[in-house]
């Protein structure tokens, strides 16, 4: 047998043990259910919800393939598809996310040290501990390094006072990873990367209401906020090499949805078979509309290049060593992927893409509608595509300024 023919066959017998695990423990209730329905597995007392993420937790496959003494499945990159086919399969999904997994976990297994890694794996792999991210500010947005939250040396601690804003499930999260200056007289090497305890006394949020009618983001307020020295991950006044690294690992997973389906309750058939239902066929069944017919068809184009392209990135042995400026390339693209297809559902739904609320409008509906306006969003937040331009440009192209 050769090494191709001994992997494929190791391949299936995982794919037959993991069909079988799976059929065992996932709730019927649950099928086709998705993580956002669950405000991703925080909060959630639906007892079928919480057996699963237990049992999903314990195998170590919310996060499949993290090294297992840190409680990750410790499975193969082909391993891993294997498992998400299968939960695909069965109408399962995984119930183990958030900023815990897909940005912060990540970065603590390259920069923690072991007492932080101990501390805080198990939270993240269980799902049971929320993080948010405590990076923008009122006036340090996409230029990041002019931040001015202050973390001061108080001998057994940090005292922090400042504001950030954008701070994702602030209000609901346990923990906060947050860039704070640690040194005022250097701007990129005067930061500091601090984990903080969302219930220590001073810390403050307000949530923002959005124009999709969400509060998915807020304020937050640091007044004289205790922060014990041990929580300081990585080097201090190196935190922005840390934290360039978790936006990378950010990027990397917004690239890598390329239909969209982190908007909650969103209709996600094929764009041609609910224009069919809203514009009508002509004599040969096709969209009646041949403009439209004609847009959905390089969009759903523009969507297989996509996805083909995350593949191929999966694929690529070099993706072992995590995600590169290539993301930046990737977040641009599925950007304008999800938000053409928003569009493109808001124009063929016609007077019916425009429901905010009534029994005029189906709940498919007004979900397009809102997701449609916080989509918007997309290509601000983890870095606007402005910069991941710039990040292109430099690091993957090789171009340089020129005065």
């Amino acid at each position: 047998m050769s090494a191709a023919e001994k992997i494929d066959t190791d391949l299936e017998a995982f794919r037959a043990d993991t069909r079988k695990w799976l059929e065992a423990r996932f709730p019927a209730s649950l099928k086709g259910a998705n993580m956002l329905a669950f405000m991703e597995g925080f909060g959630s007392k639906d007892p079928d919800f919480l057996k699963w993420r237990e049992e999903m937790g314990k195998k170590g496959w919310g996060v499949p393939t993290w090294p297992k003494q840190y409680g990750g499945g410790g499975l193969s990159k082909a391993q891993a598809r294997v498992l998400n086919q299968e939960l695909s399969r069965i109408g399962a999904f995984n119930p183990i996310g958030g900023m815990g997994t897909a940005m912060f976990g990540p970065t603590l297994l390259e920069y923690g040290n072991e007492e932080q890694k101990r501390r805080h794996m198990p939270g993240i792999v269980n799902g049971t501990v929320r993080w948010c991210q405590g990076y923008s500010e009122p006036g340090a947005g996409s230029d990041l390094a002019s931040l001015r939250t202050q973390a001061v040396d108080k001998g057994d601690h940090y005292l922090v006072n400042g504001q950030k804003i954008w701070t994702s499930g602030a209000q609901y999260a346990d923990w906060c990873f947050c860039l704070v200056r640690t040194d005022n007289t250097k701007k990129h090497e005067g930061i500091s990367f601090l984990l903080i305890d969302m219930k220590t006394p001073g810390i403050e949020t307000r949530p923002i209401k959005l124009i999709s009618g969400n509060s998915p983001f807020c304020e937050t307020f640091f007044t004289d906020v205790k922060v014990p020295k041990e929580n300081l991950m990585g080097p201090l006044n190196g935190g922005w090499t840390v934290g360039k690294r978790l936006l990378q690992f950010e990027r990397d997973g917004q690239g890598g949805n390329a239909r969209g389906a982190s908007f909650r309750g969103a209709d996600l058939r094929r764009l041609d078979e609910i224009a069919k239902d809203y514009v009508g066929t002509d004599a040969r069944g096709r969209i009646a509309d041949p403009d439209l017919r004609g847009r959905i068809a390089n969009h759903m184009m523009d969507t297989a290049a996509m996805h083909l392209t995350v593949q191929r990135m999966n694929d690529d042995v070099r993706s072992n060593q995590g995600p590169n400026a290539v993301t930046s390339i990737m977040k641009n693209a599925n950007v304008k992927v999800n938000q053409d297809r928003a569009e493109l559902l808001i124009e063929m739904m016609g007077a019916q893409g425009l429901g905010w609320e009534g029994a005029s409008y189906t709940p498919n509906e007004i979900d397009h509608t809102r997701n449609w306006l916080s989509g918007k969003a997309q290509s601000i937040y983890g870095g606007s595509n402005e910069i991941q331009s710039n990040i292109i440009a430099k690091r993957i192209l090789g171009l340089l300024d020129h005065q």
